[in-house]
């Protein structure tokens, strides 16, 4: 395992995160950051020095854009020219492959890779662990993949790339880039981040309407904990019937009947489209 990787965006939030597991590995990499201060913030907490496009890209094996989403394109593009055929580059999220925002080179091999961050069921015993909530630290997360084109065998090395940048790794996944587009934006953001905004707002409305602060956040959290526990079959359990009354008639209320439909591929590429 001695492939030569090219990091680029090495000294953003990501790419540091990122830059900080490869030290631990065995791959040569190549740190690419154009931002003085993402440059300096590599030296000064990891002791390592940015190189040029040019000399990161000089034999490289995989190429990691860890980039937002809206310039993954225009990187991609800029450096397509340099790359010889064979070379993996890889994505960290599934928005600009599904979008089409990579070069048309067949020669290329593209992957994409993705964190499902800690779960909140964990089994996490140290105080870094449970404090971990992004991943890629202390606490264990899984993985999912796709091998958008190339040949069968390179999805082994992207794997292994990716358990390295996102360890420690519970499980990895397999999936298609359409089937991660469905996890993220459609899951993870449409619904779940909206749904959860959607909570915190009744939370800061019953505290507008005279229930103490401290009180209606304890109150929401530990709900969240055991309510979430029983619908994810996380313990055998179920609902009172006071509790399945409120959620017969509260769902219509919050929810458009058809609101499945934000998982059809039309509503998931313009989500994407926005992200892009």
């Amino acid at each position: 395992m001695n492939e030569k990787i090219a990091l680029f965006g090495a000294g953003g939030k990501m790419g540091v995160r990122l830059a900080k597991n490869l030290q631990k590995s065995d791959y040569r990499v190549a740190h690419v950051e154009v931002s003085r201060v993402g440059q300096q913030r590599l030296k000064d907490e990891l002791g390592i020095n940015c190189i040029g496009v040019d000399v990161a890209l000089d034999g490289v094996d995989v190429v990691i854009l860890a980039v937002p989403d809206t310039l993954i394109g225009k990187i991609a593009a800029e450096i397509s020219p340099r790359l010889r055929a064979g070379v993996m580059v890889i994505t960290l999220d599934a928005a600009a492959p599904f979008a089409g925002h990579l070069p048309d080179r067949p020669d290329l091999v593209y992957f994409v890779a993705h964190p499902c961050h800690p779960p909140i069921f964990n089994d996490e015993t140290t105080p870094e662990g449970r404090k971990d909530y992004f991943g890629g630290g202390a606490a264990k997360q899984s993985i999912t993949s796709a091998l958008m084109q190339g040949p069968e065998e390179a999805f082994d090395l992207g794997e292994a790339v990716a358990k390295v940048i996102y360890a420690p790794i519970m499980r990895s996944y397999r999936l298609t880039v359409e089937q991660m587009a469905l996890l993220e934006p459609g899951l993870s953001e449409t619904v779940c981040a909206t749904l959860l905004a959607v909570m915190r707002e009744a939370m800061d409305e019953t505290i507008r309407r005279g229930v103490p602060a401290e009180a209606a956040r304890d109150f929401l959290l530990g709900h969240m904990n055991i309510l979430g526990a029983v619908i994810f079959n996380e313990i055998p359990g179920a609902f009172s019937d006071a509790c399945n009354k409120a959620i017969e008639f509260g769902k219509p209320r919050l929810m458009r009947d058809d609101w499945l439909k934000v998982f059809d591929r039309d509503e998931i590429a313009e989500s994407i489209r926005r992200i892009t």
